[in-house]
């Protein structure tokens, strides 16, 4: 079964990851300031939002800071990469109705909200600030799909937080 997803559903969800993966990158720059991959993956996430079209470029943008978090002997840095990857990979959210695609709508917000806590920062600072900016439409989103598959690690329970919250109607 697919699911309907419009461009601009998906360019509403890529600005909101990048914003989200924003929050980490201070963490993965300080340990490897010299490295734009997940700036770039980043910044790929927001052209496409604010009309780019979806292109080779943001995978490959992806791809890069996927390698930066493999590279980086900093866990908080690596899991700040990853939410590089993630912001980048939001616009390629498919529309199979498949629970393995909820990692995609918020998987930013998740491995964001992990690289502080790896960080001696709070989470759910993180998390709160997220599902706060969530535009309506990204709720919206994430209703149509089936529960995510989360798995038991903390990252998990990052994930669980944030799906469940999300999950909820916009507060008024």
């Amino acid at each position: 079964m697919e699911i309907a997803l419009s461009l601009d559903e998906l360019r509403k969800l890529s600005l909101w990851s990048a914003d989200c993966a924003e929050r980490a990158l201070p963490l993965y720059e300080a340990v490897a300031p010299d490295d734009p991959r997940p700036r770039d993956a980043i910044e790929a996430a927001r052209e496409f939002g604010a009309g780019g079209n979806r292109t080779k470029a943001i995978r490959t943008a992806a791809w890069g800071a996927l390698k930066a978090a493999g590279e980086v002997d900093d866990p908080a840095a690596e899991a700040a990469a990853r939410a590089a990857v993630a912001a980048a990979g939001s616009a390629y959210l498919h529309p199979l109705a498949a629970a393995t695609q909820v990692k995609h709508i918020i998987g930013a917000a998740q491995y964001a909200a992990y690289s502080h806590e790896l960080a001696g920062r709070d989470p759910d600072a993180i998390v709160d600030w997220a599902i706060k900016r969530v535009p309506p439409v990204v709720r919206d989103v994430l209703r149509r799909y089936p529960d995510g598959t989360p798995g038991r690690s903390r990252l998990g329970e990052l994930h669980r937080q944030l799906e469940t919250a999300l999950r909820q109607p916009s507060p008024s």
